[in-house]
């Protein structure tokens, strides 16, 4: 029975339906090891705001008592009393400071961790929607964000809170008046801090998104770089980069005015309430009813709550932000995983490399309705240790094709097997180690040669010998001992992506690669289009020896390739149309003559340029010799 594959929702955009509660609440099970530690720094926070209003106190005593009644032998023992205060309050804020640093950097780590680990598992067609530089400010800048927050704006939103709390019923207990002023006055505080929420929530968003469409502007410039200044367009793109950054530009001063608005607030109306109290204050002292050292000790805590009350602003957009980029973290890790391993997977204990495409059709999720599936019912069996060439026009599918057996892409009919196993009762895991892949655009990763080659081998040791006879191998196979000239040999970092290379060696390395895995079924989609035609025919000339015995399904652009295949499979208006020995072909089927006709257009048109580099090459280095 044919089963139907849903892809994965594309990137989402805008805030989430929770409330900024509910949605930093998820960060919870990352965070629940760290909270002992970060209830502890709570703690040591709330101690220095209750003796920094302890301080008021032990001032009002000195101001009622010793200065009024001018005995200089009682004001040393307050004199002690403040500064012991003060230093009990340094020690608290440093206590602070050292249970909340470690814990903020494990919650973070475990975060990015759990983000990778996702990343990996989701399917290519998840990474087809989502731009790089988006994944990468997630796993950078937002986690940065949400580790600051966990250690520096939880702890003081909280502590701020209960010691204003507390600091209001301070200024009550010196008089009801004073405190109700004070209270009443910042009550449009809190107000607008809910009306904040609302209007910041969606600047910040739109910032964090932009700010990603920014680093993807900047990873596909230099990863780019060659090809910007081979065609003289690095204007261009930095008119582009201008752009987005100006948009950026306009989204940070939308949020630096809204926090604005809220600091004129946070400033103005503490100010406000400092002078109605003090205009009250002292009529309440001149009539007896407060003595003035009530008077000094109000305004004393009202100055300690000061700082509590303005931080609430810039914790506020604090949370706030903190509140997007858990937003956006979850929807990575919310991003439905369609191409997962089956509850109980099925084993396959000797591989044979029978390949079988069975009715297969296959369609993008982004195609349109009236768009016919780009594989519309593909029929092909490939018999154990056959090799069988793909060949097509542009765009028939052929590289499609050969992502079902691996489940780079799950078919939305039918069914590929492998030995009558069907591919997606298989683990991801197994099914990866029977069949291997090389593809036309060669990926290496910034490690040794060695570990490149050997990337699909995690069952040996890399320094081993059994190792280095599989290594040897397969870079013989895919004539790639270029490497051992290279300054480390096999154990030559080869850099970002294999760009120190050219094309042709990191095609060759990727070959290796595949060769190296020792798979039952090899997957080519054309991996030797970047090289030159002596070389090409050296390594065909070497997987005819592994060929023999793996099962091969070759993506064909050349001729010479197809001669490496016991068969040849013509892919057509998204079916095989054909099947047979090249030359059976030749003389049966007229579109499979005028594909194997363009391709040889092709290969005469390559060794054409190949010549005129090699004859500028020459001309070169006549001249420099003439010079």
């Amino acid at each position: 029975m044919a089963r139907q594959s849903d892809d994965t929702q594309p990137v989402s955009n805008h805030t989430s339906t929770l409330s900024t509660f509910r949605t930093l609440l998820r960060i919870y099970p990352y965070a629940k090891s760290a909270l002992p530690r970060i209830y502890l720094g709570m703690a040591a926070a709330l101690g220095a705001g209750l003796v920094a209003l302890g301080i008021p106190l032990v001032l009002e005593a000195l101001v009622d008592g010793p200065l009024a009644t001018r005995d200089s032998s009682q004001i040393w023992w307050a004199v002690g009393a403040v500064l012991g205060l003060g230093v009990l309050e340094a020690v608290f804020i440093a206590l602070r400071r050292w249970f909340v640093l470690t814990p903020g950097t494990h919650v973070e780590a475990a975060m990015r961790n759990s983000l990778y680990s996702k990343l990996q598992d989701l399917p290519v067609a998840f990474h087809d929607r989502w731009q790089s530089g988006q994944l990468l400010s997630r796993a950078v800048s937002d986690l940065n964000l949400i580790r600051r927050w966990l250690s520096f704006g939880l702890v003081l939103l909280v502590v701020n809170t209960v010691t204003i709390v507390i600091g209001a019923g301070v200024l009550f207990y010196w008089h009801w008046l004073l405190g109700t002023i004070f209270l009443v006055l910042a009550i449009p505080i809190w107000v607008y801090g809910f009306i904040f929420e609302k209007k910041y929530s969606i600047i910040a968003r739109r910032s964090q998104d932009q700010a990603g469409d920014l680093a993807t502007a900047v990873e596909e410039s230099v990863h780019g770089i060659r090809v910007l200044k081979a065609f003289g367009r690095g204007k261009y793109a930095l008119r582009n980069f201008e752009s987005q950054a100006e948009n950026l530009r306009g989204t940070e001063i939308e949020k630096a005015k809204a926090i604005a608005g809220i600091w004129l607030w946070l400033l103005l109306l503490p100010d406000v309430a400092f002078a109605l109290c003090l205009f009250t204050g002292v009529w309440l002292a001149s009539t007896g009813e407060i003595t003035v050292g009530q008077l000094f000790a109000f305004f004393a805590t009202a100055t300690v709550l000061r700082f509590p009350i303005e931080s609430i602003g810039f914790l506020l957009s604090m949370t706030f932000d903190t509140r997007t980029a858990t937003d956006r973290f979850f929807e990575v890790l919310d991003a439905a995983n369609t191409i997962t391993d089956p509850d109980d997977p099925t084993t396959i204990r000797a591989p044979g490399g029978l390949l079988r495409f069975e009715d297969v059709h296959f369609r993008y999720a982004d195609s349109p309705a009236a768009v016919p599936d780009l594989l519309d019912g593909v029929e092909l069996t490939l018999e154990p240790g056959e090799t069988m060439a793909l060949v097509g026009l542009t765009g028939s599918g052929k590289s499609t094709l050969t992502a079902l057996p691996t489940r780079l892409y799950d078919v939305t009919g039918g069914r590929v097997t492998i030995d009558g196993v069907d591919v997606r009762d298989l683990s991801r895991e197994e099914l990866r180690r029977h069949i291997a892949m090389a593809f036309e655009d060669a990926t290496l990763f910034s490690a040794s040669v060695r570990e490149n080659v050997l990337l699909g081998r995690d069952d040996l040791d890399l320094t081993s010998p059994e190792a280095d006879a599989v290594l040897n191998e397969a870079l013989d196979i895919a004539q790639a001992n270029f490497v051992r000239d290279l300054p480390d040999g096999v154990d030559t970092k080869v850099g970002e992506e294999g760009l120190s290379l050219s094309g042709g060696q990191r095609q060759r390395l990727a070959l290796a690669r595949a060769v190296a895995a020792k798979p039952a079924v090899l997957v080519l989609d054309d991996p030797l289009s970047a090289l030159d035609v002596d070389t090409e025919a050296l390594v065909e000339a070497a997987l005819r020896r592994i060929l023999a015995s793996t099962t091969a399904l070759i993506v064909a652009h050349r001729p010479s390739t197809v001669m490496l295949a016991d068969r040849v499979a013509l892919l057509e208006d998204g079916r095989i149309t054909a099947v047979g020995k090249h030359s059976d072909l030749l003389a049966s089927s007229e579109h499979y003559k005028f594909v194997i006709s363009s391709l040889e257009d092709e290969e005469k048109r390559e060794a054409a340029e190949q010549i005129d580099r090699a004859l500028a090459d020459e001309a070169r280095e006549q001249e420099e010799v003439s010079k």
